[in-house]
């Protein structure tokens, strides 16, 4: 039977959990039920999993905890014991699925557990705080996790709040029942090759795709956007993959210029220090992306900017910016132990960058990108200027010739 792990701080959302429990219940699944509470005892619910045992795992106890000197170092503590568990749970095969109702605190111990395992396994938190007013990336990280917003505090049983747990425990039920069937996704046994992509290289990409996975390969594409070039390297440690056709390095440049897609300091090493043959376009590297052009900060404006839609607006870099962009690029590409190749464009890095009036075309910005990035690389990485614009067919067919030959 398909078993569903239930997280909660049983000492605030004890009858909110015990009512979610058996609703999945009711719907075909067993329930492990785990108290991450740490202060009170548990209410109006008997746990499955103990606040002792959970602060146990983490090599504590829960008097020690609930004496930390802040509530803050004991919920650190309390997040390794219910990580702990949860993984040794998933690695013996007893559950199928997570769920959690919680606040901040209850949020931040559910998820802690959730981020540790594998992309695939169901995972479902319930908050107040998934509004979509706060940043969920604490929250998410790099995983599969489906965040619903509560509507109301979790604190009662009421007309609304039952709605909102019916749904929750119809959506875990459904896909807990659904993994215990198939398990984690098997591979195609092809090739797989990672890729990066953003809506101003999208149809490259597509182009591409269409004619590379016919030849043995299976094209796995990451939004990069801040999160998923992180996610794609960390599923590079995995060993999920063969190699990686880098085609936007939006992330470098959000690293050093700021706005939302920032990949961190890390982003584009993860391959090369692995030895993974990699295929590096440096697409959109002239952009920063920031919110709606009324909240643009004061520092940017000025520049060209490119309204790509309500939510978001493109800001083009300074030279300065982007001739750092090219540094960073030599400088983590020249650290690589497998196989680099750069293509280049020669007509512009993103829709707004082209010859033809795009609101980004600076030309000898863009020279003056293409050679320090050449005069930084070392003489072991091919590199090679296509007269062509980033989004032409013909310079997505150059990249899917380097790519077939390369992999």
């Amino acid at each position: 039977m398909a078993t569903v792990l239930v997280i909660g701080t049983l000492d605030t959302k004890g009858p909110e959990t015990r009512y979610l429990s058996e609703r999945i219940r009711d719907l075909g699944c067993s329930t492990l039920v785990l108290d991450s509470g740490i202060l009170g005892e548990a209410a109006g619910i008997v746990p499955d999993i103990t606040r002792q045992q959970v602060a146990s795992a983490a090599g504590s106890h829960i008097d020690a905890l609930r004496n930390a000197g802040s509530r803050g170092k004991a919920v650190e503590q309390m997040l390794k014991g219910v990580r702990k568990i949860a993984q040794g749970l998933y690695a013996e095969k007893k559950i199928h699925g997570l769920v959690a109702l919680g606040g901040a605190e209850g949020t931040v111990l559910a998820t802690a557990a959730m981020k540790a395992l594998p992309i695939g396994i169901p995972k479902l938190v319930v908050s107040p705080i998934a509004s979509g007013r706060r940043s969920f990336g604490p929250f998410v990280g790099t995983k599969d996790i489906f965040v619903m917003h509560s509507v109301v505090d979790i604190l009662g049983l009421n007309a609304v709040s039952t709605q909102v747990f019916d749904s929750a425990a119809a959506a875990i039920a459904g896909m807990a029942l659904s993994f215990e069937k198939r398990g984690l996704t098997k591979t195609s046994g092809k090739k797989q090759i990672a890729a990066t992509m953003l809506g101003n290289t999208t149809r490259p990409l597509m182009w591409i795709k269409d004619r590379f996975e016919p030849k043995g390969y299976d094209l796995v594409i990451f939004h990069a956007n801040g999160v998923g070039g992180p996610a794609m390297e960390e599923l590079f440690e995995l060993g999920l993959f063969h190699g990686v056709i880098d085609y936007t390095l939006s992330e470098l440049a959000g690293e050093i210029a700021g706005g939302f897609h920032t990949g961190g300091p890390q982003r584009m090493e993860t391959a090369g220090r692995l030895g993974l043959p990699q295929l590096i376009v440096p697409g959109c590297v002239d952009f920063v992306v920031l919110g709606p052009k009324h909240e643009v900060p004061e520092k940017y404006r000025g520049r060209p900017s490119y309204y790509h839609n309500p939510e978001f607006t493109l800001v083009r870099l300074t030279r300065t910016e982007q001739l750092e962009v090219a540094r960073q690029t030599a400088k983590k590409l020249n650290a690589a132990k497998g196989r680099v190749e750069l293509l280049v464009p020669t007509q512009g890095l993103s829709i707004p960058n082209h010859a033809q009036g795009g609101e980004f075309w600076d030309h000898e910005t863009d020279a003056a990108f293409r050679a320090e990035l050449q005069a930084g690389l070392s003489k072991e990485i091919a590199y090679r200027e296509v007269d062509a614009h980033i989004n032409d067919e013909s310079f997505a067919g150059a990249v899917l010739e380097a790519a077939t030959t390369l992999f």
